[in-house]
């Protein structure tokens, strides 16, 4: 029997979603919901595994020189912060691709493209002479993973209500990041054991000094391969388990608006304020570790920060939904500006040994701020769309066009925005690595963090916090 004419259209096209109204809460309710989730949950395992992937060099660049490799401090510094340049550079492209491609398809893709620097890194550290030059271009092609966070964030704003987006987001991005702190706490077992069998190399020596004695035998190449099997397996999930939104289909050019919005580029800088730091401190605290205290063993400490900063995130995004992310938002730049002077008052000196304990406390805390700003920040930026959007319709205007227009533009400016503030990641290693190279102190580019902090205070509350701000949020 045929479909009478005026029969409504079916709601799904096998994985592609050709009704999608997340603000009707009878449909919210009735199927919305139980779709939006399934989509989240295998969006958060993706994105877990690309921030591992980017973040890898890390862990990398640490053992480096235990392993026979003769590089300088400051090209050590360099294989950590260029992920973060290239991720960064990506989220760029990344941002506007879900529109494109689909949800569903560019997270099964990009997923799947993280074999490419796993794979290879895990051949290079195998050799001492493998060139420097091999060393930079694996690590830029971890940026791959820096990628991928742009279009996840994107992706899944889409899916979920106004009210439920700071929560949904945090959790994503929360979650996700736990591959910072994951790969920093599991390179230092899985390379010191053989579990992944001779098909994964021979061991290496790795000559360890001081009070850690040595050599030693490991198989470094195991920080690499560990990923493989994981990457194949979530990038199948995403195939066959996410889906792409009809309604969230749009060409460049539509989503190319951001860049006119002023409102665009003041969250960008907000946004390197936090997720920058989260993700700069992430790739240099060992390092820091390494050269300031000798006698500490950077990987025992490291990954707490990034663990505390991840988990820190979803309450940042369900706080913001609750007392207003602008709120939130002030109050984290004032404390992270507190934070980077406890670390400046315990780093060693010509006078003192310093205080690992006050620079750990200290890191810990920022780590900490750092997550609930990446919540508030993001849990801002659709309210502040979504509100912009409705005063250009105005009252007599289609509401539900103006969600749309509002809904389409926060899911381009929360990718935007990621790729500006993940050059945080290639920036704040880099300024600690030119600091010691000029001063043989981080001293001078902690200071300048104070500065940048103190500044996006004053930035939030005058757009946003204040009284009478052009957007309250």
């Amino acid at each position: 029997m045929r479909p009478t004419p005026d029969a409504s259209p079916p709601a799904r096209r096998g994985r592609l979603l050709t009704v999608w109204t997340p603000e009707d809460r009878a449909f919210w309710i009735r199927e919305g919901s139980a779709i939006a989730n399934v989509n989240l949950w295998i969006s958060i395992p993706a994105l877990f595994l690309a921030f591992a992937v980017w973040q890898m060099w890390s862990v990398v660049a640490v053992n480096l020189p235990n392993l026979g490799f003769q590089y300088t401090e400051n090209e050590l510094f360099w294989l950590a912060a260029l992920p973060a340049l290239s991720g960064a550079t990506l989220r760029i492209f990344y941002s506007f691709m879900v529109p494109i491609f689909g949800g569903r398809r560019w997270t099964a893709l990009t997923t799947a493209s993280l074999l490419l620097p796993t794979i290879g890194a895990g051949l290079a550290v195998q050799n001492p002479e493998t060139p420097y030059s091999t060393m930079l271009m694996l690590a830029l092609l971890c940026g791959l993973g820096g990628g991928n966070f742009s279009s996840s964030m994107s992706n899944i704003s889409f899916f979920f209500p106004k009210e439920r987006k700071g929560s949904a987001l945090g959790l994503n991005a929360g979650l996700g990041n736990l591959g910072v702190s994951s790969v920093q706490f599991l390179a230092p077992l899985v390379i010191s054991l053989g579990v992944l069998g001779p098909w994964a190399g021979e061991p290496q020596l790795a000559q360890l000094s001081g009070a850690h004695g040595g050599p030693v035998e490991v198989w470094a190449q195991n920080a690499a391969f560990i990923w493989v099997p994981f990457i194949i397996i979530v990038s199948m999930l995403a195939w066959v388990g996410m889906h792409d939104i009809a309604d969230a289909k749009a060409s460049f050019s539509d989503q190319a608006v951001i860049f006119k919005r002023k409102h665009n580029w003041i969250m960008c800088f907000l946004y390197l304020g936090t997720f920058g730091s989260f993700i700069g401190f992430s790739a240099g605290f060992p390092l820091l570790i390494k050269y300031l205290y000798p006698a500490v063993r950077p990987l025992q400490y490291a990954w707490l920060g990034p663990l505390v900063g991840a988990l820190a995130r979803p309450f940042g995004g369900w706080l913001s939904d609750r007392m207003g992310g602008a709120r939130v938002t002030f109050w984290t730049f004032f404390w992270m500006v507190l934070g980077v002077i406890v670390v400046m008052f315990s780093l060693p000196s010509a006078q003192s040994a310093g205080s690992f304990v006050g620079f750990l406390l200290g890191f810990l805390f920022l780590f900490f701020l750092t997550g609930i700003g990446n919540g508030s920040t993001f849990a801002m930026i659709p309210t502040i769309f979504t509100t912009l959007a409705e005063r250009r319709h105005g009252p007599a205007g289609d509401p539900v066009r103006a969600a749309t227009e509002g809904s389409k533009e926060s899911a381009a400016v929360l990718g935007f925005s990621g790729a500006m503030g993940a050059y945080g990641g290639f920036f704040i290693p880099k300024s600690f690595g030119t600091s010691f190279d000029l001063t043989g102190s981080p001293q001078a580019a902690l200071l300048f963090f104070v500065v940048f902090y103190a500044v996006s205070l004053a930035v939030t509350w005058w757009y946003y916090s204040r009284k009478h701000a052009e957007v309250r949020c």
